[in-house]
């Protein structure tokens, strides 16, 4: 563990719009220097993605970008991201993808010119990697691929690297269905971790080769898994929170690495990587309902530098396009959370804790996300002297604040779920902390899922 210490240890300096690593970038965005942008994810309806119908592809993408960005214009935006988080064809092909990312670009510069417009573009494209069987994350033919979209995305003007990586997903999907803790932790903490550590390496190569920011990964496809199974009632939502903890450190890696951030807005667990790191962070709340459904709607907003919406597709709404709508909801979301900071702390600070008490009582997947909560467990979690010891250390606190919220009476929960804090408890407890014996454990169980090379194991 590079980290050892918070970079933020108050709750109240947790808080959103303000990172002690605040990130400036090329046309005038200061990401973390005492103001929310809004960042707008947007993405094609149902079609057909390919060179041939690419000029089609282009069409929606310039409807999108001009939509929003003229919208900006006129509601007087102070700046906003823009995301191309790319569909699958769009990195198989990464000339799909580069051309894209130039059109986006050469709108965002032309605002910029005429309207002194400040914006950013995220770059974000999939990794295919999980569409081997067995997933191949170090030899798969994919990989150049996405590397290649990396690399001339962001010559192109993708000035911000992003990605949800994968790494274990293998084995993690099945351990969420059956709830089982340590195949999640091994997935999130080995496997995880030693994946994050490899493909980071080679994002922080491309960022660096030319000059742009590696943004970072998120955990979306483990803890955001864990929330909509729990949501579906197919899991219970203690152990979706405590998933939701399992998923920091191996997110943390790509810090570690060198990203400077704002990390990938699906990535709830952004604010315990501001609490360590003190790097800003885009989060995503009640706007990314066109996406998925969440019970954090507003406690997500609690520390957000960048604010959200997910991802929509190009459709048309009474209003306009869909895209569009959904940038207006995010940038009257940030108007009043600047708004707030105008107006001091203590305003600041009371708008967010009315964010925070809206959900926390209700979920324990948004009591784990209060900056209260996650300066407890983050304090935990940076005494680790292992990535293993590291995410035990913060589920067992995170155990033991779900625990106490229940007792007191200030979380509501069904009955049937608490039994769960014994389990996940006792569970975790049989973890050993080393992470050879902790291979040893696992390896048998999983063997038939995973290529042990593929992770340098």
């Amino acid at each position: 563990m590079k980290y050892n210490k918070l970079t933020i240890s108050n709750p109240e300096d947790l808080i959103f719009g303000d990172a002690p690593c605040k990130v400036h970038t090329r046309r005038g965005l200061v990401i973390g220097g005492g103001f929310v942008y809004p960042e707008i994810n947007f993405t094609l309806p149902a079609m057909e993605v390919s060179m041939k119908t690419l000029p089609e592809v282009k069409k929606h993408y310039s409807e999108m970008v001009v939509g929003i960005l003229e919208r900006a214009v006129e509601l007087h935006s102070q700046g906003l991201v823009l995301e191309l988080e790319t569909l699958i064809e769009m990195t198989k092909i990464p000339d799909i993808g580069v051309e894209l990312v130039k059109l986006i670009n050469e709108f965002c510069e032309d605002y910029y010119q005429k309207y002194q417009l400040p914006t950013e573009i995220r770059l974000t494209p999939n990794d295919l990697r999980e569409f081997d069987r067995p997933p191949k994350q170090r030899t798969s033919g994919y990989l150049p691929l996405m590397l290649e979209l990396f690399d001339r995305g962001a010559e192109a003007g993708g000035n911000l690297l992003s990605i949800e990586s994968t790494g274990g997903k293998e084995i993690s999907d099945d351990a969420l269905m059956m709830c089982d803790i340590k195949k999640f932790i091994f997935s999130q903490a080995v496997l995880g971790v030693r994946d994050m550590d490899f493909l980071w390496t080679r994002i922080l190569e491309i960022a660096d080769k030319h000059k742009v920011l590696a943004g970072g990964d998120t955990a979306c496809g483990f803890g955001n898994t864990a929330m909509v199974l729990a949501d579906r009632h197919y899991i219970p939502k203690i152990f979706a929170a405590i998933a939701r903890v399992a998923t920091v450190v191996r997110t943390l890696i790509a810090i570690e690495k060198g990203a400077v951030g704002p990390d990938k807005d699906c990535g709830y667990e952004g604010i315990y990587l501001k609490a360590i790191t003190g790097t800003p962070i885009s989060m995503e709340g009640k706007t990314s309902a066109c996406a998925h459904l969440s019970p954090v709607g507003n406690v997500a907003a609690a520390a957000a530098d960048l604010w959200s919406n997910e991802s929509v597709q190009n459709v048309k709404l009474l209003s306009g396009i869909a895209p569009v709508a959904y940038y207006e909801q995010l940038e009257y979301d940030v108007r009043l959370m600047n708004e707030a900071k105008r107006s001091g702390k203590k305003e600041a600070l009371l708008l967010q804790k009315l964010l925070v008490n809206s959900d926390i009582r209700l979920d324990p997947q948004a009591l784990v996300l209060a900056p209260e909560s996650v300066i407890r467990i983050s304090t935990e979690i940076v005494k680790g002297s292992n990535y293993l010891q590291a995410t035990l250390l913060g589920c067992q606190e995170a155990i033991k604040v779900v625990r106490e919220n229940i007792n007191t009476g200030s979380l509501k929960v069904d009955e049937k779920e608490l039994m769960w804090l014994d389990v996940l408890e006792q569970d975790i407890y049989e973890i050993p902390e080393e992470e050879a014996k902790f291979v040893e454990m696992m390896l048998p169980q999983i063997e038939d899922r995973i290529i042990p090379s593929e992770y340098g194991l």
